[in-house]
């Protein structure tokens, strides 16, 4: 039996990286929904409302690992806040980031952050997101890149 240990182990070396694999082929499948049942709706809603205040918004996904969901300056085509929700390179569960970008002015340089997305909710539990908790994560975003801007 102990002559067999090292092809035990071998065995359980290539299951364990099979399970890896598949991991990450299920976040990826996993993040797709988010994209397509959470993120995409509650971005649809939000660029409903910022067109009430003359402000155009858009969002967008990117490689298949990204959504983002930019907002211009008031009645403006420049771009003033991006928020980035981004699934890692090898990720094996939900784990995301996020990436806020924005310009304190329409002629200053973009100013970029990364943090983890919602760090507060488990990564087990992103798909059971509603689109409202989305929403208010967006605008406390925005709202806090453009107090931070004035002050």
């Amino acid at each position: 039996m102990v002559k067999n240990d090292w092809r035990e182990a071998l065995k359980n070396f290539f299951e364990d990286l099979s399970i890896l694999e598949e991991s990450k082929k299920e976040t990826v499948q996993n993040f797709h929904q988010f994209c397509e049942f959470i993120a995409e709706p509650a971005f649809e809603t939000l660029n409903q409302e910022f067109k009430q205040y003359g402000i155009k918004s858009q969002f967008q996904r990117s490689k298949g690992k990204a959504i983002s969901f930019k907002i211009n300056f008031s009645k403006s085509k420049v771009d003033n806040f991006t928020y980035i929700i981004r699934l890692p390179e090898n990720s094996f569960k939900l784990k995301l980031k996020l990436v806020v970008r924005g310009r304190r002015s329409k002629k200053s340089q973009i100013e970029e952050r990364e943090m983890p997305f919602m760090e507060n909710v488990d990564p087990d539990d992103i798909l059971k997101l509603s689109q409202e908790e989305l929403i208010k994560d967006v605008i406390e975003k925005y709202k806090n890149f453009n107090y931070d801007a004035l002050v």
